[in-house]
Parts: C-alpha cells; structure tokens; sequence
C-alpha cells in the first residue's frame, strides 16, 4: 500500500465517539441506504444523517475498489463527495486510466484528494521508472522526495544538473530521503558537489545530529579528508569512542570541532567524566574562544543538571561569553536546591532583562526576598504577580493572601461571520468529517482552510468549533496573546458527568482529572503519541490492559483507548495509583505521570528536603517541570470552572511525606479580576498558556 493509500485508509483509523455509536450508527445507516438504493431515492429527499451514512458506506467500497456509484446516488453536491471518487482509483492505482486521473485534478485543484491523489500517482510512476509520464503530473512543492523524482526525471532525458538552479534548496536540508540519491550521485558525477559545499553540508548535518547525512556525504570528499568527516559522525554516534582515541589525532580546525561535538554530548551523561577529559583536551589541542566557551558552557551545564557538589562555583565562574540563558537559569536552580538565598539572589541579578520577564523568575525574585527577610520587596512582587492567572501567579497570590485573578472574556456570536465561515468549502469539509468521527482528515482540512484566516474569523470559526464539540481545535486556536481569556474555550468542560464520576469512583480531584486530559491530549480524543500513548488520557496499552485486569473495566485493545468512555475510567484509575504512591500528593503524581515514579523517586532521594515550590523548580527535566507547573494552573482554572472558586494552588502542594487528600476541607480561594496598570490582566507564562500536543507518552 503507498503512503497516499495508506493516508486515506487511516481517515477511519481513530473514531472519537462511544463503542455503542460506532455500531449503531453503521447498522441504522446500512439500513437506511438499502431503502435509498433500492427505491432509487433522488438526492433532494436525504436529509444530513442519509447523506453521511451513504457516504461512509461509499467511501468503504471505494476505497477497497468495490462500485460506489450506485451507493453514492443523491450525493453529488455532498461536501465531501470529491474523496469518493478519489479513493476510488487510489485503490488500484497502477491499473488506472491516467486520463481519469489527469481529468480528475483538473477538476479539483487544490483539494487535500487531488494533493494526495497526485503523490500516489507520482510515486507510481517514479517506481515505474516513467519518467515521461512524472513530469506529466509533476508540480513542485511536494516534498523532496518528489522534486528530486523530478530531477532524475530530466537527468533520464539527457539534462544536466545546475546547482544553484536544482540543488541548492535541497542541499540546505540536514538530511534526503532516499529518492535523492540518484541525484547526489549524478551531481558528483558532474563535480558539482565540491570539498566546499560537502563541508557545508556535514557542518550543518552535525548541527542537526544527522550522523548519516554526514556518511553518506564523507564519500564525495577527497580521499585524505574522509577521515576527518567521520569524526563528526563518531562524535554524534559515540562520543566516547572520540575522546578516547583523542590522543591519536592531529590537532586541526576540524579535528578540534568534531571533539567540542563529541564531549558537550559525552557530558549530557556523564559530566563528572567529561570534565577529567577536558582537562587532557585542553592541554593538547589548540580550541578557538567559541569552541572552548562551548565545552565549558557543557560542562558547567550538565554539572549543574547533575546537581554536583561544584555546580555551583562552574555557573557563577563562566566567561559571559560562554553563558547562555540555561546556563544562567540553572545558576538560579542550583542555588535554590542548595537553599543559598544569598547565592540565588545573585544569580537572579545575573539574569537578562529578557530572562526577567518570566514569571518563574518573577516569583522567584519576590520568594528569595522574603526568605532574606526583605519583606515590603517581597510584597510587591507577589502583589504584581499575583494579577495574572499562572501558576506562578496563583503561587504569589497565596503568598500574598489574596484572592485569584482570573478574568474570562466571552466570545460575542457573530451570525453573518458564522455562516459565511460555515460556507467555505474547506470548512464544510472540515465539520463533516469531525461530524463523521474521521478526526484526521478533519483535522488535514481545518488547518489547510484555518491558516490564512485573519485573526478575527479564525476567533469565530474556532468558536463555531468548540460549540459543536470540536474541543482540541479551540485550545490549540486560542493561544495568542488576544485569545487568553476565552477560559470557557480553553479549558472546556468536555464529558463532564463521565470525568466527574470516574474520579469520583477513582477517588480522586475531578480538576485535577480534567487538568490531566487539557495537559495531555488538549481534548484531542484519538491523540498518538511518539511513545504509542493513546486518548485523552495518552495511556500506553499495555497499562491499559493491566488497569483493565485489576479493575474490572472493559478494555479490548489499542484502539479502544480512542473512546472516552474506556480512556477516562482507565485513566482517572492510573492516576489514583500515580497519587497513592507519593502520599496522594497530585503535584508529584503528575510529574510522576509525565517521567514515571522512577525518576520522581531519584529526585526525592535527592532533593525531597526542599519545599515544594523549589523542588519544582529543579526538576532536570525541561518537560516534566513545565509539565507540573501547567497542570498545577490547570487544575486550578478546572477548580475554578466547576465551582466559581478554587482551592489554593499551594493546598495541592503538600511537603514531600505528608498525606495529601482532596476532600481535607481546606479553605478555598476567592475569585477576582485585578487589572494592572495597561488595564489588562497579564498572563505571559507558557505554564498557563500552553497548547499542549499529544504527550510523549513518558509515563508507564
């Protein structure tokens, strides 16, 4: 099957709604397109639900190249009707009349179908080797494979290469699929690719880690600079073996760069080491400035992720030259798990301006001078943080006992905007196939037809969206500065009664559960992750399975964690175990969730003196400590949607070792709206703000 194929079969794949729906609706609609076919109903008498039932049972038989026509009938004007005939001759591409095909994308310019139909056929004939007929249905900007499909198109026609005409954009890629081969092989046969323009491509494919685009491109080089080009590849491959075998190589530009390579990724894992082989590297190579600041800005990086003993010293004692925002953020973090007051507030001088406009350095300004006693400084700091709805303003609002400040804003209905949105084709498509359960080809079609909408309607159509139960487009559409007060869009209340009763059947914080889903999947039901994590809950299936086992709960596969119905209970299930390993505590359940309790529990070992706030703070992994900060504001904004007000962030935040439940009757938090001094409520950090895509699936 080719990938175009492979692409229409999968509009199926990841159904969102219910098991009950899908079998119920496939029978009544069966039954519904017998009667329309065998009393050959005009298009005029089927009303909506006839129409999408006749078109899933079409589309089914065009795509495993059955007669459709006759299950098509009445169907002509149907939005979708194009990908009918489409799927139609990708079933069996190789035998179809190329005038059918060349008829059809003259009639449909444009459309997703034709796009894809047009790939399917040129990968066809560029496996064919027909090449005539490629540059018959070539257009450029289908990707590389096919313009490179296109080159040895006319290569095959006697053509010479020019490179500034043919290769340069590609050349500019850190890595080529495999149809670009060829080409590479005839530019070399023409001396195009010179020592200059491979060392430009190997630099750049070192900078993107493409260790076999720096192999493939060692071969053009001269015979007595290969060597030397392979280096950069050991050095992404296995930075070890380099460094061991350092004592052996010339000390040469090249040489030089290639170990710089090889040790910031040697100390990633191993800083302690790292260090002892820069004290030999040193010594016997003759690095430039920029090479060396990038080996001691490794080291003193990794050292401080490492949290070692001299972390510390290495941050503060960095040339500026050699500091990067990391470096100088992890200055702050080593301070604060060494609880150095003295030590953070210097290294929150030593921050950028820029830097300082973070709201986590914001809080942590206002809290390292409260823990010096500077009380009055630390006021103001929580008082003006406190004005935006973050996790790091709920935090300073706790602080500073005041109330939360959380402003919704409503979207005001725009009828004329609506319908006139509702007619672009693009969008009809889109709808109906979110109103068919085929989620990814909606999803091809909303962001085709959605991207070159001016700010104003994409605000009505991602409304239109989240009030037709299309959840995930609003949060993903509602992230610019513009759009951070349409709480009701952003953190939408989807399955209400199903999240409410599995937690409460869980025994867990309904926000809580709902923060986990907005973090995890943004309501994306049939979200995939890298990682093979499924649903609204990304849960791995073999978890699943195991969930399922002990509690009783129906479970049938992989894809059964697409319906909510299945993802919720065996979700709301696994964070209660998440949370009955770390005292019921949902701050450490959720990093746990994201990194697994392994990590978690190192971090504990190490670092489980620390006050909560700061232990977040010093999380090593980016992920997991943005991760916890976003699902702590989620929670909060979920607690705040349910109930009109909310526990305090900081109640869900207990020390490490103390119980934790939901239900101790804490006192909640008022809700307000403080403005600062724009006259708006500030809400600019990405531990709010965030768009989660699928999660990586890190947890078991």
């Amino acid at each position: 099957m080719n990938a175009v194929s492979m692409n229409v079969v999968s509009m199926n794949a990841a159904p969102a709604s219910g098991k009950l729906r899908r079998i119920v609706q496939p029978l009544r609609g069966l039954l519904v397109l017998l009667v329309l076919v065998a009393c050959g109903a005009p298009a005029q008498t089927m009303d909506q639900a006839s129409q999408r039932e006749a078109f899933r049972a079409a589309y089914a038989a065009a795509s495993a190249g059955r007669d459709w026509q006759a299950l098509a009938r009445g169907l002509n004007d149907y939005p979708l009707y194009p990908y009918l005939e489409a799927a139609a001759l990708q079933s069996d591409l190789a035998h179809a009349d190329r005038a059918q095909v060349q008829a059809y994308l003259t009639r449909y310019p444009g459309l997703i179908p034709a796009d894809d139909l047009r790939r399917a056929e040129l990968q066809l004939l560029a496996r064919q080797r027909d090449w005539q007929g490629f540059l018959a249905f070539y257009q450029p900007g289908l990707g590389d494979a096919l313009d490179c499909g296109a080159l040895q198109a006319r290569l095959a026609q006697g053509r010479a290469l020019d490179f500034q005409r043919d290769l340069a954009a590609l050349w500019q890629e850190a890595s080529l699929p495999s149809a670009c081969a060829p080409v590479l092989q005839a530019a070399d046969a023409q001396g195009l690719l010179t020592p200059e323009r491979v060392w430009d491509r190997i630099e750049r494919a070192a900078e993107a880690r493409s260790a076999s685009t720096i192999d493939q491109s060692a071969a053009w080089l001269p015979q007595d600079q290969q060597e030397a080009a392979r280096r950069f590849a050991t050095a992404l491959r296995s930075p070890s073996t380099l460094l061991a075998r350092a004592s052996q190589l010339p000390d040469n530009t090249r040489t030089r760069e290639a170990l710089v390579i090889a040790l910031t990724r040697y100390a990633r894992r191993n800083s302690q080491p790292a260090q002892a082989a820069w004290q030999k590297l040193s010594t016997r190579f003759a690095f430039d400035e920029g090479q060396r600041d990038r080996a001691l800005n490794a080291l003193a990086l990794y050292a401080a992720t490492d949290f070692s003993a001299d972390a510390l010293a290495r941050l503060a004692a960095l040339p500026s030259a050699a500091q990067t925002d990391a470096t100088r953020e992890w200055r702050v973090r080593v301070a604060l798990a060494n609880r150095d007051w003295n030590a953070a507030q210097g290294a929150l001088a030593a921050l950028t301006p820029e830097e300082m406009q973070h709201d986590e350095w914001r809080y942590w300004t206002a809290r390292v001078a409260e823990k010096l006693g500077r009380a009055a400084d630390a006021s103001q700091g929580y008082a003006a943080l406190a004005q935006q709805a973050t996790y790091y303003g709920f935090l300073a609002a706790d602080r500073a006992s005041l109330p939360y400040s959380i402003c919704a804003e409503q979207l005001v209905d725009d009828p004329a905007a609506q319908q006139r949105l509702l007619a672009t084709p693009g969008f009809a498509r889109a709808f109906e196939f979110f109103a068919l359960d085929m989620l990814p080809a909606a999803r091809r079609e909303w962001a085709r037809a959605f991207a070159p909408l001016p700010p104003a309607d994409q605000r009505v159509v991602a409304g239109l969206a989240s009030q037709r139960g299309w959840y995930d487009r609003a949060v993903f559409a509602f992230v610019g500065d513009d759009n951070l007060h349409l709480y009701e869009q952003r953190f939408p209340l989807a399955d209400r009664d199903d999240v409410l009763a599995a937690s409460r059947t869980a025994g867990i914080d309904p926000a809580w559960a709902f923060a986990i889903i907005r973090a995890e999947s943004a309501w994306q039901t049939d979200a995939h992750s890298a990682a093979d994590a499924y649903g609204l809950m990304q849960l791995l299936p073999g978890t699943a399975a195991d969930l399922a086992r002990r509690n009783g709960l129906p479970y049938g596969g992989a894809g059964d964690l697409y319906d909510p119905d299945v993802n919720i209970p065996l979700g709301t299930r696994y964070l209660a175990g998440m949370a009955l390993r770390f005292d019921g505590s949902p701050w450490l359940a959720s990093a746990a969730y994201n990194a697994g309790p392994a990590p978690v529990q190192r971090w504990i070992d190490a670092r489980g003196e620390l006050e909560p706030d700061a232990f977040i703070a010093t999380i090593p992994y980016q992920e997991t400590r943005e991760y916890v900060a976003r699902v702590l504001s989620f929670t909060t904004m979920y607690d705040w949607r349910l109930h009109g007000d909310a526990s305090p962030v900081t109640t869900r935040m207990p020390a490490i070792g103390s119980s934790y439940d939901f239900n101790g009757g804490a006192a909640r938090k008022p809700v307000t709206c403080r403005m600062d001094a724009t006259g708006a409520q500030r809400n600019a950090a990405a531990a709010t703000t965030a768009a989660p895509a699928a999660s990586a699936g890190n947890h078991p």
